[in-house]
């Protein structure tokens, strides 16, 4: 099951890309794993995957050390400035990076790994409540201070659009990170490029594509529902 929801999930990206006159080979699919065994990880290793992302660190951390060297592990999740220094060896790529603080935590801790961050800065473009990120305006306030990190590196920006039963609703929200990253782009700031959106989950990656997305984040839509009480 999982390989042939797989298999659906790479059809839809590569007739999404043709519709817009992208090229597929610029969309990352990331198969969030958060919550599900390794096994169904090493199933859909086995078709190909080699992107995977979790929420929580010391899951991440675990499925880390017992599955393959070559997987790239993509902390999605609300990240906890305590937890930075367990990443330091696990993580690809960091896609929740919302305050001036956490930045320097991973700065703090990658300097004593001799380590670079790549980060993502996740924006709350909808405003929401119950929402981490910074906003369209605050982001550019922590851009001066990033440009002086020397153990992390910015390569984009990562936003969790509202749940909706019409993707179409989200469009708007990815539309306005596709902007602000423009944005950003066009001011050169030194130590930090606007080469990843990450946006688009399973009720709406195919929106997220059409609007630029280079990554894209698909749990349900490949291992199933999640049992949270597991």
């Amino acid at each position: 099951m999982i390989a042939e929801n797989i298999k659906k999930v790479r059809e839809n990206i590569e007739e999404t890309c043709k519709k817009v006159g992208r090229d597929s080979k610029e969309v990352t699919l990331i198969c969030v794993s958060k919550t599900k065994p390794e096994s169904d990880i090493i199933e859909a290793y086995n078709v190909g995957e080699r992107n995977f992302g979790e929420n929580k660190v010391q899951e991440m951390c675990e499925k880390h050390d017992d599955l393959n060297d070559d997987i790239r592990w993509h902390m999605i999740g609300h990240l906890q400035r305590n937890k930075v220094k367990y990443l330091t060896d696990s993580a690809y790529l960091i896609h929740s990076v919302d305050s001036k603080r956490l930045l320097e935590q991973i700065e703090k801790e990658y300097e004593k790994a001799g380590k670079e961050a790549h980060v993502l800065l996740e924006i709350n473009v909808a405003l929401e409540d119950s929402k981490f990120g910074y906003t369209c305006e605050s982001v550019i306030e922590d851009l001066p201070f990033i440009e002086t990190l020397k153990h992390v590196k910015v390569v984009g920006l990562m936003t969790v659009a509202p749940y909706t039963d019409n993707p179409e609703d989200n469009r708007k929200y990815f539309r306005k990170l596709k902007e602000l990253s423009v944005d950003i782009e066009s001011k050169k700031y030194n130590n930090i490029s606007m080469d990843e959106l990450s946006m688009g989950m399973t009720g709406d990656y195919m929106i997220a594509i059409e609007e630029g997305a280079t990554l894209v984040r698909v749990g349900t839509g490949i291992f199933g529902n999640r049992n949270y009480n597991v």
